[in-house]
C-alpha cells in the first residue's frame, strides 16, 4: 500500500476520533502507544492537507445563506429561518418571534392576517411580549370566522388581539369563513361589512399567511366544496383555505363557498409573508412557493434545507 496513503488514513482516523468522537488527545495517544504531542501534530496536518475542514458558523448567517439560495428558485425575497426547539412548542414560538421581527423589519403598515395553527402560537406570544410601538397602523382578517372553538381559527379576536400588542387599530370580519352554501355566499358578499373589508383588503401592503399540509385538520368541508377535484388535482397543502397542488397550482372550484381574501387580490399584496409551523411538511412548502405568491418565508432552518437538498 502506498504509504502516503496509509499516512492519510491514519490521520483521518486521529481527526475522527477527536473531532467527531469527541476523544481526547491524551485518550487517543494512549490508544495509539504515542505522545500527546504527536496527536496534537497530526491534527494539525491533517487541517493542513484537507482532510479536515473547520467551518464557523456565525449566527443567523446559516439561515441567510438558506434563503438566498431559495430565492434562486422561487420569489422569496428574505425572510426568517430558525433552529429547531426542544420541542414543537418552542420551535413554534420561536417562530412566532421571527414573524414579528419580520414585520417590523419590513416595516408593515397595513397588515393582512390568515388563520391556523402558528397564527394562534404568535398571538400567545404576543401576549407575552408585547410591541405596542410597532410600524403598523391597521390589521384585518384574511378569512371569516369558523365555527370551530379552537382559538387558532377565530380570526375577529385573533385580529383585536394583535392589534391590542402592537399599538394598531383592528377591523373585523362579521361573516362566517364557511357559509351554507354558495347561494349564501353569494348573499353575505353583497353586504356593506363585505365592501368595508374588502377595501381593507385591497389597501394592505402585508399579509401573514399559514402554509399548511393536506390532508388538513380541521377539513373546512373540503368535499362539498371541491367534491374530488382536490384528490384529482393531487392537492399537497393549505394556504388560509385555498389548496394547491406540488406544482404550485392553486385549484378552483365553481362550489367554493369559502368567505376569504380571493386570490387574486391577495397576489396584489407587496409583501406576502409565508408561515410554516413546526409540523409543516417538505412537499407543502414546495408546493406553496411554486405559487409564486410569496415574498418572505418564515420557517425551520430544516425544513428548507431539506427542499433544497
Amino acid at each position: 500500500m502506498d504509504t502516503s496513503l496509509e499516512k492519510r488514513k491514519r490521520l483521518a482516523y486521529v481527526a475522527q476520533r477527536y473531532y467527531l468522537e469527541d476523544r481526547k488527545q491524551s485518550d487517543i495517544a494512549q490508544e495509539l502507544g504515542v505522545s500527546r504531542p504527536l496527536i496534537s501534530r497530526m491534527l494539525s496536518e491533517a487541517r493542513a492537507l484537507g482532510i479536515v475542514e473547520i467551518t464557523i458558523h456565525e449566527p443567523g448567517t446559516r439561515g441567510t445563506r438558506l434563503l438566498e439560495r431559495l430565492g434562486l428558485s422561487s420569489s422569496i425575497r428574505g425572510g426568517v429561518l430558525v433552529e429547531d426547539g426542544r420541542d414543537n412548542d418552542e420551535t413554534n414560538q420561536a417562530l412566532s418571534q421571527g414573524a414579528v421581527e419580520l414585520l417590523g423589519r419590513l416595516g408593515a403598515r397595513r397588515l393582512g392576517v390568515g388563520w391556523g395553527y402558528l397564527i394562534g402560537q404568535l398571538v400567545t406570544w404576543l401576549e407575552a411580549h408585547p410591541q405596542p410601538d410597532s410600524s403598523l397602523t391597521d390589521i384585518c382578517p384574511l378569512v371569516g370566522n369558523a365555527s370551530i372553538p379552537a382559538r387558532n381559527y377565530q380570526s375577529n379576536e385573533n385580529v383585536r388581539l394583535m392589534a391590542q400588542q402592537l399599538g394598531a387599530d383592528p377591523h373585523f370580519l362579521y361573516l362566517p369563513a364557511l357559509p351554507e352554501s354558495l347561494e349564501e355566499k353569494q348573499v353575505l358578499c353583497s353586504t356593506e361589512v363585505y365592501r368595508q373589508i374588502y377595501q381593507q383588503w385591497e389597501s394592505l401592503d402585508t399579509a401573514l399567511v399559514n402554509i399548511g399540509d393536506y390532508p388538513s385538520s380541521p377539513d373546512f368541508a373540503s368535499l362539498v366544496r371541491y367534491g374530488s377535484l382536490l384528490q384529482r388535482q393531487r392537492a399537497c397543502g393549505r394556504l388560509l383555505i385555498y389548496y394547491f397542488n406540488e406544482a404550485g397550482t392553486v385549484i378552483q372550484s365553481d362550489q367554493d363557498f369559502a368567505i376569504q381574501i380571493p386570490f387574486g387580490v391577495l397576489r396584489r399584496c407587496p409583501n406576502i409573508i409565508g408561515v410554516c409551523s413546526a409540523n409543516t411538511s417538505a412537499k407543502a412548502l414546495g408546493g406553496a412557493l411554486k405559487s409564486g405568491l410569496f415574498t418572505h418565508l418564515v420557517a425551520r432552518q430544516d425544513l428548507v434545507r431539506g427542499l433544497l437538498e
